[in-house]
């Protein structure tokens, strides 16, 4: 049994430790799969203990995804204060990439998990809010751009630019959590990938990548 909390504060560390081991074993066993139960016996806690916390799966998944998306929005926060939009789409990459493999579990359950769905009627999260949504922050970077006409003529949606973008630093994402200890590939430098992609889809993407900040 977990110790009785007292104060919020502790009340708080108890529901963060429980969220942590949901993580942990919705990535090993499968969203679906696994239990409240079973996230107790995680954590020597009775399955009673755990319903003190959160009153069934469902609640306790939107809360866990509530979590994580906010968490990885905040640590791309300060790059949203970059004059450049080149610059500040390069960076937030750069933040993305370094939130997955720093929080590979976290990054699994949001984006490579297909049970996990972000409820926008039920989050506290506000979808369209880039101080809350990393998609948001992406898309709003790339309309400034586009504002800007720093984009090629023809490539008029913002949103599939976006969309493109996103889903190049997802490959690198997926394939350093999934596949980095894979001995039949000689695996370059983590950072020298991303600067690449990201070189390569600019100089697709730009109208005149050279008047901007240096692509590599």
């Amino acid at each position: 049994m977990p110790p009785k909390p007292k104060t919020a504060l502790q009340r708080q560390q108890i529901r963060t430790a429980i969220l942590n081991a949901a993580r942990d074993l919705f990535v090993e066993r499968g969203v679906e799969a696994a239990t409240m139960r079973e996230v107790a016996r995680r954590m020597n806690f009775s399955a009673t203990a755990i319903y003190l916390h959160f009153k069934d799966k469902e609640t306790l998944i939107r809360e866990l995804c509530t979590t994580d998306f906010l968490t990885l929005a905040h640590e791309l926060r300060a790059i949203e204060t970059i004059a450049d939009p080149i610059e500040r789409l390069r960076l937030l990459g750069m933040g993305y990439v370094q939130f997955a493999i720093t929080h590979p579990n976290h990054y699994r359950l949001m984006f490579m998990s297909p049970q996990i769905v972000h409820d926008t009627d039920s989050s506290s999260t506000e979808p369209d809010n880039p101080e809350q949504d990393a998609y948001a922050s992406l898309y709003s970077m790339v309309v400034d751009a586009h504002a800007a006409n720093l984009f090629r003529a023809e490539l008029i949606n913002p949103e599939l630019i976006a969309q493109t973008l996103w889903a190049g630093l997802h490959g690198i994402c997926a394939l350093e959590i999934t596949m980095k200890n894979d001995k039949c590939i000689a695996w370059c430098d983590l950072t020298e990938r991303v600067a690449l992609m990201q070189g390569a889809l600019m100089r697709g993407l730009l109208r005149n990548h050279g008047t901007t900040t240096q692509i590599r």
